[in-house]
């Protein structure tokens, strides 16, 4: 069980919307970690946000409840294998779990009237970190697939149209092969996305609904280029084929939760990056050309 994938987060049965409630508290920690994974083991996200606190709320949900589905698994199965709490004086204790024995982000803390509590907020930094580092790096990985894809797709002529223009969308239209991904007959080779689409559904992701995020983060086809890329402004289509090109912006499905950077790529299969900050939501809506001037950043 690797580590990285022991991270936080609350994507069991999602409400809109959960009604407020009083952190929970146990009369020792022994109690506390045993609730918690009762509470994960229900699949019910307000049972979690009880054992943390209301206040968690915005940073345990990510946006992406395949993603958080994931985490939890992982830590419970982790949790099932081998737990202890290991004190730190009178008044505070972490849970490890699983072979590497993997701290729980939150510790158990005793407060002034005997009770014990997860210490919410010294968790919620290193819950983001870890999940924001892991997300960032999938994103960086799934936008070179991509990458791939469009060049399999333009050399392979997937669409059968004689030219080699590359794909406009990510799913192909039903009975089409207009996308990086399309079915294809038992033995037959994949389609260029195909071997990306496989591994999310394993995962738990709706293979031909590209709307939702991915690893936290959404993705988006451009179909020009701005002054400030190599060659200059132009669009990719010629009438209505992408031959000059092609380009992808991916951007974070919650800024600071799933996600800070946003990233963007083209036929140079160069990723740059940018934090965009809070307004990244609007401010990535807004991308409609491949364009990384100065503030960009090449991703080393």
């Amino acid at each position: 069980m690797k580590k990285t994938q022991l991270i936080l987060a609350a994507g069991l049965v999602l409400c809109a919307a959960l009604p407020a409630a009083a952190q929970r508290s146990f009369a020792s920690p022994e109690e506390g970690s045993k609730a918690l994974a009762d509470a994960v083991r229900t699949g019910e996200g307000k049972n979690v946000i009880a054992i943390f606190g209301e206040k968690s709320k915005p940073w345990i949900f990510t946006g992406d409840a395949v993603s958080d589905r994931a985490d939890w698994t992982a830590f419970l199965a982790a949790y099932d294998k081998k737990n202890k709490l290991v004190k730190e004086g009178d008044a505070k204790a972490t849970i490890n779990v699983g072979d590497d024995d993997w701290p729980f982000p939150a510790p158990l803390v005793k407060a002034k009237d005997g009770k014990w509590a997860f210490d919410a907020e010294t968790g919620r930094e290193e819950v983001i970190n870890r999940r924001v580092g892991r997300n960032e790096l999938d994103t960086i990985q799934t936008l070179l697939a991509v990458v791939d894809a469009q060049r399999e797709y333009a050399t392979s002529d997937a669409d059968g149209n004689g030219s080699t223009d590359y794909a406009k969308k990510f799913i192909s239209t039903k009975g089409k092969k207009d996308g990086l991904y399309f079915e294809t007959a038992a033995g037959a080779p994949q389609s260029p996305l195909g071997p990306l689409v496989g591994v999310a559904a394993k995962e738990g992701y709706p293979g031909t609904n590209p709307g939702g995020p991915y690893h936290g983060y959404q993705y988006r086809m451009l179909m020009s280029q701005g002054k400030d890329a190599a060659g200059g402004a132009y669009s990719y289509l010629v009438k209505d084929r992408m031959m000059g090109g092609f380009a992808v912006v991916a951007f974070p499905e919650k800024y600071g939760v799933s996600g800070v950077k946003t990233f963007v790529v083209n036929h140079d299969g160069v990723v740059y990056e940018k934090d965009l900050g809070a307004g990244t939501a609007a401010a990535a809506a807004a991308i409609k050309a491949y364009n990384p001037d100065k503030t960009w950043q090449k991703v080393q």
